[in-house]
């Protein structure tokens, strides 16, 4: 398991280029055969992908967590962005086809990760928050995630958002978890910018040709960053940094939340004048 600390704003303005991408950036979370997390502590989020092949890959990282298993204290939500995913949840059996989800909650204590074809691997991307309370593991279909559709041409930022893990629809004790779908010819995500200073956020680009790129924004409002982003990349978006993104083509993303509050609602607008 990677560590990554908190930093505080005041620092990051400080940052060269790859000392900002070794604090937020993600890279390699899909190896094939293999497990790869990062903790870290904004909000103490777990963020991981797995590629299982021939063998299941058991959630689990005991020297890092101090538990006895991975959720005796955590809930987790995984989402599928490759070929097809068997994930065993105590012995439970739930198949998951590309863009379909998972929430698996506190107490769980096995938890086992498999492809069905070897030859074309699932690919599981999953956050895991802290939890306070034991809620039924629950398998999101796609077409059962609330859309909600948003943007115009004009703009260039037409997209879907599915949401998955949230208030109203599978509940989960701080988790949220959906995913972004921008049209073709669309680049712009969430501009204009927001932060939300009661909850951090990760993001998992994906989707994007070798070539392209995604230039994500960064940092606080007055003083703005940027992390130059490939496929299957994440990043680390404190609470106190905007999270915007523009891509060289159309993408996807996942976009998944931990903290205190659990809402949408709880967001500070940031006024395009007010971007530095």
């Amino acid at each position: 398991m990677d560590i990554r600390h908190a930093t505080n704003p005041i620092d990051v303005k400080r940052l060269t280029t790859p000392e900002l991408r070794e604090r937020f950036l993600i890279e390699d979370l899909f190896q094939a055969g293999k497990l790869s997390m990062v903790y870290t502590h904004y909000d103490r989020m777990v963020i991981g992908g797995a590629v299982p092949l021939q063998e299941s890959i058991e959630l689990d990282d005991a020297d890092t967590l101090k538990t006895d298993y991975f959720l005796e204290r955590r809930e987790v939500g995984f989402i599928n962005i490759g070929g097809p995913a068997v994930i065993e949840a105590d012995g439970e059996r739930y198949e998951l086809n590309k863009l379909d989800a998972l929430y698996v909650g506190k107490g769980t204590k096995k938890v086992l990760l498999s492809s069905k074809d070897q030859n074309n691997p699932a690919k599981l991307y999953f956050c895991s928050a802290l939890a306070h309370a034991v809620l039924p593991t629950t398998k999101i279909d796609l077409e059962k995630a609330t859309p909600n559709h948003l943007g115009s041409k004009e703009a260039c930022n037409e997209r879907t958002i599915y949401q998955y893990i949230h208030a109203g629809a599978v509940q989960s004790c701080q988790l949220m978890l959906g995913v972004t779908i921008l049209k073709e010819g669309s680049i712009w995500n969430t501009m204009p910018a927001h932060i939300h200073d009661r909850r951090m956020e990760a993001y998992l680009y994906f989707d994007l040709k070798e070539d392209a790129r995604v230039f994500h924004f960064m940092g606080e409002p007055s003083e703005t960053r940027h992390l130059v982003v490939s496929n299957e990349q994440g990043v680390i978006s404190p609470n106190w940094s905007i999270h915007s993104g523009a891509g060289t083509s159309n993408y996807s993303f996942i976009w998944a939340m931990a903290g205190e509050n659990y809402t949408f609602t709880d967001m500070e607008a940031v006024k395009m004048d007010q971007l530095r």
